[in-house]
């Protein structure tokens, strides 16, 4: 049920996202609580503010009701990633090269399986990752397939 809602919504989302040239981060449908909520995170270059959220709130709103893929209550909230942006395509990788990254994967490399460091490559489906243990520092290279979750990280250093 999950991943149809998401499906749907990803198709009904992104016709809208291109007409206002925004890019389509997340779907996520999770209940917490007695709650479920449909999010849908959007982006663009320099960031989205709250009435282009909005915009694409009440648009897709409409779109949902019309195709009727959840048969419960639910809210619908659509935002900006913020600062912690997930990673979830290749092309996510592409553009953050350069940045503060946080990884969790499926098994360890190199004897880690969660860290955060700076993305210096995305080549061939892997990523290369300086991570800083104590006073040294160590590339790690990360096959895409092997990462189970990724996101821009806020480095304090």
């Amino acid at each position: 049920m999950s991943n149809h809602v998401v499906t749907v919504t990803e198709e009904l989302v992104q016709p809208i996202l291109d007409d206002m040239n925004l890019e389509l981060v997340d779907v996520v449908y999770e209940q917490e609580g007695s709650n479920w909520y449909l999010r849908v995170f959007i982006d663009k270059p320099g960031g989205v503010d709250i009435e282009e959220c909005g915009q694409v709130s009440e648009k897709l709103s409409e779109k949902l009701d019309e195709k009727d893929p959840i048969d419960i209550a639910y809210f619908l909230e659509v935002a900006s990633p913020g600062a912690e942006r997930p990673l979830k395509s290749e092309s996510d990788f592409e553009k953050y090269v350069g940045e503060y990254v946080y990884m969790k994967l499926y098994e360890p490399i190199d004897g880690e399986k969660e860290f955060e460091g700076t993305l210096k490559s995305f080549e061939n489906e892997v990523a290369t990752v300086e991570i800083r243990i104590k006073t040294r520092t160590k590339q790690l290279e990360v096959p895409f397939n092997k990462i189970a979750k990724a996101n821009l990280a806020v480095s304090f250093n």
